[in-house]
């Protein structure tokens, strides 16, 4: 999502909850119009009246009472990672119903201080998505640097690792060698003894999660994070946010909008999500995201001559492509190591590639490769998305991500019974990925902690304009949750990106990033919607 390339983490912080251990939301969201074979877009369903999404309701404007000393607290700033960085914690409650000091959070901020002469227009917060992407990661190795001058030059750059992330009290579930067996846990089962073992492995993963996470489980939310922000804005010395999300960080950025509109300045939700949607839908919206991305892929595969998936047609690369899986579940794959390279690796390889399309050469070579029997450079895009690095170490980002979606939302399936009535709509809408989507997202089934959110329509009434940008072809979130969330934000304008990948801003081209950058400089948002191409 920038100019420059950046670290491999900052894609997979960009993963959102797709596969083994997401809840179903790749952070996640779009297509060029709604998929082929996907639902129709949230606009239509909301025209049509088919929804029973509650209207996110504003807290109060004043602060109450027992809050206080969280938003009077005093950040102790210190130096920190590059020149120039600082760094401080966070004081939060737990509970915000319940505020008890005893079992306060600690969250961890950074931040860069604007560079320019002038008086900054504030602090701008940024966050990369997951859920569970480090937005302390973030601000230092890529808004800091590869955000455009006048924006580091006009902003203090401000990232907050949302609670239970990275270094903000981070959830905790399995061990690294759990989680190899995790990862390779076959999700298109085939018997009934294979569907036993992916139950098994996901209440594994959930008791892990409320074994060594405790309380901390059933308050990750993102109504949580977005509190945790505004009590940030405050210690910012802000009156309102600013801020700039990408993929799940929409999520967070439009809850925050529709929970303080009056405190909203400037937000740019990019790659944005529909939080009006229930948990299947968006898994099912989702898997025709990654549909869209890979004929895009094939179709450009199949015109070169060294593509792997053959030189026929987009439909053809497709079947070569789910034999290729087929095989692989039943002969795994050499890769060099003592892991070998399974179905499931090999899904989340493909799908790792399909973020962004200047991965698509590393993907031809990779499945050129695996078709010679060496597995390993599908392996290693796999780890890519699964953070995990090559000393066999995972990071957090794949245990925040259920964490915070098991909460947000009720579980899209409780039943592996009801996973297999879904499966054909979901083969409907991927003949690639449908199945093992629809397996993926029965994980949120076994979690311990009963979600306290649900699909919300969010208006934000009385906030200023809000720039919602959408990528027609975005796998990970389909262009019509673009459409769905700029259609319920009362003051938003719809910044369209006609292109491939995930997220639009510093890599859509200059209209995507003279249209950002005048908003975020200048508070000047498109008076009506706007297309790039």
């Amino acid at each position: 999502m920038h100019t420059r390339r950046l670290p491999s983490t900052t894609l997979a912080v960009l993963a959102a909850a797709v596969l083994l251990t997401t809840a179903g939301c790749s952070s996640g969201t779009g297509g060029s119009g709604t998929p082929q074979g996907a639902p129709s877009s949230a606009s239509s369903d909301r025209a049509a009246g088919r929804t029973d999404a509650q209207t996110l309701k504003p807290l109060p404007a004043a602060v109450p009472e027992n809050l206080k000393r969280y938003y009077d607290q005093k950040l102790s700033w210190r130096d920190c990672g590059d020149e120039g960085f600082q760094c401080a914690r966070m004081k939060a409650p737990l509970d915000y119903d319940h505020p008890d000091p005893s079992k306060d959070l600690k969250l961890a901020v950074a931040r860069k201080k604007a560079s320019g002469k002038s008086k900054p227009i504030g602090s701008l917060l940024v966050n990369p998505g997951g859920p569970g992407g480090s937005a302390v990661d973030y601000v230092q190795q890529a808004a800091a640097v590869g955000y455009p001058p006048p924006v580091r030059r006009a902003y203090d750059l401000v990232g907050l690792d949302p609670r239970g992330v990275a270094r903000s009290e981070p959830v905790r579930c399995l061990s690294d060698k759990q989680m190899d067996e995790y990862t390779q846990t076959d999700q298109t089962p085939d018997t009934k003894k294979e569907e036993s073992q992916l139950v098994s492995s996901y209440k594994k993963f959930a008791e892990g999660c409320e074994k060594k996470s405790g309380e901390l489980l059933g308050n990750v939310s993102t109504v949580d994070a977005a509190r945790d922000m505004d009590v940030l804005r405050a210690l910012l010395g802000d009156k309102k946010l600013n801020y700039v999300g990408a993929s799940y960080g929409t999520y967070l950025g439009a809850y925050y909008a529709g929970l303080y509109p009056g405190r909203s300045g400037r937000l740019v939700l990019d790659g944005a999500m529909d939080p009006s949607l229930s948990m299947l839908r968006i898994n099912r919206d989702q898997t025709g995201g990654f549909e869209t991305a890979f004929r895009e892929f094939a179709k450009d595969c199949v015109g070169r001559t060294d593509c792997p998936l053959g030189r026929k047609s987009p439909e053809d690369a497709g079947r070569k492509l789910s034999a290729f899986f087929k095989k692989t579940d039943a002969h795994p794959l050499r890769t060099g190591e003592s892991r070998k390279l399974t179905e499931s690796l090999a899904t989340t390889g493909v799908i790792r590639a399909m973020y962004d399309e200047s991965s698509w050469p590393q993907l031809r070579d990779a499945l050129t490769t695996a078709m010679d029997g060496d597995g390993s450079d599908l392996l290693a895009l796999s780890d890519e998305y699964f953070e995990r690095d090559p000393d066999g170490r995972y990071g957090n980002i794949m245990f925040a991500n259920p964490s915070v979606n098991c909460l947000d939302l009720p579980p899209a399936f409780s039943s592996p019974d009801a996973v297999k009535k879904a499966v054909p709509s979901f083969e409907k809408t991927s003949a690639v990925f449908g199945r093992g989507f629809a397996w993926a997202a029965l994980n949120c089934g076994y979690w311990p902690e009963k979600a306290t959110g649900g699909p919300r329509n969010i208006d934000a009434k009385g906030a200023g304009p809000i720039l919602v940008v959408g990528t027609t072809r975005d796998p990970a979130t389909p262009y019509a949750w673009a459409q769905g969330l700029a259609g319920q934000l009362d003051s938003a304008r719809l910044l369209t990106y006609e292109g491939d990948g995930h997220t639009a801003y510093l890599r859509g081209g200059a209209c995507v990033n003279d249209t950002v950058d005048k908003y975020l400089l200048k508070g000047e948002a498109p008076k009506k919607n706007k297309t790039c191409s």
